[in-house]
């Protein structure tokens, strides 16, 4: 029997959050829309009566390792490149806001602003080098150039070694709102992460995002459509570097201190740990995994070294029975995206 030729036509594959149909329980746009709207609401409410039922310092901290967690996603959720270096932007980032906003007496504001741009043109030059080889040759290829940056902020003079840069100033948030206060500076964290939060969802959801998507699922199909995947990861790498670094100099303001620990490896594991935890591609799954990674930090800690062996039993425990981590599974009971 012939076959028509509507049957030699390519037919298009709708992704929706890194999966397809097939791989969706009762997929419609509408249901995915609103668990979306629903998770975001839940996620904002949360974090609005948080500093009533928890340590608000503690908040901040997650709100900083969930928008960091949720840029990394970006790069390996929906990109597919796994870096193994983005601590050297998460630290680095602090170093330079801390160092504006101690030595230079820049305000909060402009020494973010100036620490997310110092990450993006890192991203940039790490990016240019490092897109130009897949899989774990790209991993290895970030992990080398992080531990190089990490030896510079040890020897650098302006980092202070070991020490880091202690006592950093929060300063006056538009020359009038005095950050030292505790509701002041978590009403600045919450706008920060939550613009950051809403701007990656808007990159994500959209036609550049699409074209990400299409990378990580079939690059030579990609590349076969005339699209030039290597612009279209390197500016995803720099995006991703530029929101690491917000989340590095909005979190040296935090603590008033820019360590080495934010610029270590163990960092860049950290961050990987987050999003396989809370869920790989998807949106809001970072957020809950950085808030499981930095609780069991926090209400562990007085077991010293045994929060690294709690810290693993749990990874271990996720990936065993969470394999699509806990908004997956989650996703899954519900039987709508999330």
């Amino acid at each position: 029997m012939a076959s028509s030729k509507e049957d030699n036509v390519p037919r298009a594959v709708v992704v929706v959050d890194g999966e397809p149909p097939s791989r969706r329980s009762s997929w419609s746009p509408s249901s995915w829309w609103t668990s979306e709207v629903t998770v975001f609401a839940v996620i904002l409410g949360l974090l609005i009566i948080g500093p009533f039922l928890a340590y608000p310092v503690f908040l901040m901290k997650v709100m900083c390792l969930a928008l960091f967690a949720c840029a990394f996603n970006l790069l390996i959720g929906y990109v597919g490149l796994l870096s193994f270096g983005h601590a050297m932007f998460l630290g680095g980032a602090g170093y330079i806001a801390a160092h504006a906003a101690k030595v230079w007496g820049m305000p909060p504001e402009v020494s973010i602003l100036f620490a997310v741009i110092v990450a993006a043109a890192v991203g940039f030059l790490v990016g240019w080098l490092a897109i130009r080889r897949q899989g774990i040759y790209f991993a290895m290829i970030t992990l080398g150039l992080a531990q190089m940056a990490y030896f510079l902020c040890l020897q650098a003079p302006f980092t202070h070694g070991e020490d880091g840069i202690q006592a950093v100033p929060r300063g006056m948030l538009l020359g009038f709102i005095d950050l030292d206060s505790t509701k002041a500076m978590y009403i600045f964290v919450l706008v920060i992460f939550l613009g950051g939060f809403w701007m990656i969802y808007r990159i994500i959801h959209s036609p550049f995002g699409a074209v990400l998507t299409a990378i990580r699922e079939n690059e030579p199909r990609a590349t076969s459509l005339g699209y030039n995947t290597d612009h279209y990861k390197l500016i995803a790498f720099v995006l991703s570097a530029a929101f690491s670094g917000l989340a590095g100099g909005t979190k040296a303001l935090v603590f008033q201190l820019a360590s080495l620990s934010d610029v270590h490896w163990t960092m860049s594991g950290e961050v990987v740990l987050m999003v396989l935890i809370g869920g790989l591609g998807r949106f809001s799954g970072p957020v809950i995994g950085a808030f499981v990674v930095a609780a069991v930090e926090y209400y562990l800690s007085s077991f010293g070294g045994w929060v690294t062996v709690v810290q693993g039993v749990v990874f271990v425990v996720c990936v065993l029975t969470f394999r699509e981590g806990i908004m997956g599974k989650l996703s899954e009971a519900l039987k709508k995206p999330l």
